[in-house]
């Protein structure tokens, strides 16, 4: 596939504050072993795209521990491979505030690379998406640029007045690109997935800023929507962009069914960092019941309708239930839990008592000792 990967790490970050106070939205731990960045350049290398780009902002430490030379998705190359990109480009060193800044911030790793066709995406999104076969459409209509969308119900998109829409003729050449619609029913939920030509891209950047323009949707794409071939492509397989906290603890929820895992990884390999780590212990009076486990735990009490990340300890007595420990959380004896995420290192004290609603799940914050 002659095309490189640009993935924007940082770009919805204030959307879950809870779990990106101390790092970047592609480092927020997901369903044991992942973080959300694996399944952007899973879903990247899956596709035959060996160049990355890795656009940064701040507090990008763990995103950096955790994908390193980018081995572990054989993007360790010497030609290709996964390039950190800095969280400048604008005049004073400023950090970028927008898409559009944070692309012009890329304009130099654009130039040096000589792949024809770019791929834009972020990695709050869970789910598998072949762009070798949305390139093959992209080229067919002779686009422009192609847009990946999603149906779904306006009821059920959180800040739907926020999001980009997407109207298309029966082509599939897009008509409309609207922000903050009245509407009602089911929309074209735009997914921050492209795909368009690399001298394009940067065309388009440097027209932007020499007219001051600073919104990708706004002011890029609505502005050329007549004027270049902006064709849309459906995405039909399982998507979910996690845009809260309530959304990151619902819908890891539902990987407890099998049927809703098997849409992801059924379908390819989701690749993450690698670590050795003992089997997980049970201990005699340990009950698991419809629940993930990673390596490296120790349970010794009961655990229900829950993910257990690596390395957390269960103490004997205690009852977890419909909750998220992340790694390296410990938790005394006789203690319950329920609808807690609860983030890397947290310790629960013997017979601490924690509950809430599963709609509105109570969040411990990093290393805290309750």
């Amino acid at each position: 596939m002659n095309a490189l990967g640009l993935v924007f790490s940082n770009i919805h970050d204030n959307n879950v504050p809870e779990l990106t106070q101390e790092r970047t939205m592609g480092s927020i731990p997901f369903l044991g072993r992942y973080r959300l960045i694996d399944f952007a350049l899973s879903n990247l290398v899956n596709s035959g795209v060996a160049k990355v780009g890795l656009i940064t902002k701040s507090n990008y430490q763990s995103l950096m521990d955790h994908v390193g030379s980018g081995k572990d998705w054989d993007l360790a190359r010497r030609r290709g491979g996964l390039h950190i990109l800095p969280p400048f480009g604008l005049k004073d060193n400023v950090l970028y505030s927008t898409r559009l800044e944070a692309l012009r911030g890329a304009k130099n790793f654009l130039a040096r690379s000589d792949e024809e066709y770019v791929v834009m995406t972020d990695c709050d999104n869970v789910c598998v998406m072949n762009f070798d076969k949305i390139l093959t459409e992209h080229k067919a209509k002779n686009a422009d640029i192609t847009l990946v969308y999603v149906k779904k119900d306006a009821n059920d998109v959180k800040d739907v007045l926020s999001k980009m829409i997407v109207s298309t003729a029966d082509n599939g050449r897009v008509t409309d690109i609207s922000f903050a619609p009245r509407v009602q029913g089911e929309i074209n939920l735009y997914t921050n997935v492209c795909i368009l030509k690399r001298t394009l891209l940067q065309t388009l950047i440097a027209d932007a800023f020499s007219h001051g323009y600073n919104h990708f949707g706004k002011d890029v794409l609505v502005r050329n929507v007549n004027s270049l071939r902006i064709f849309a492509h459906e995405h039909k397989g399982y998507f979910v962009a996690l845009n809260s906290l309530q959304s990151y603890y619902k819908e890891s929820l539902k990987f407890l069914d099998k049927s809703v895992r098997d849409e992801i990884f059924k379908k390819v390999d989701v690749y993450t960092k690698v670590k050795d780590s003992a089997p997980t212990r049970y201990g005699a009076s340990a009950v698991v019941k419809n629940s993930l486990i990673a390596d490296g735990c120790v349970i010794e009490g009961t655990v229900e309708n829950s993910i257990i990340f690596r390395g957390v300890k269960i103490g004997r007595g205690t009852v977890v239930k419909n909750s998220i420990l992340m790694q390296g959380t410990i938790t005394g004896e006789n203690v319950s839990l329920n609808s807690i995420v609860a983030d890397k290192n947290v310790v629960i004290k013997d017979r601490r008592v924690l509950s809430a609603c599963e709609s509105l799940p109570f969040y411990i914050s990093k290393n805290i000792i309750v």
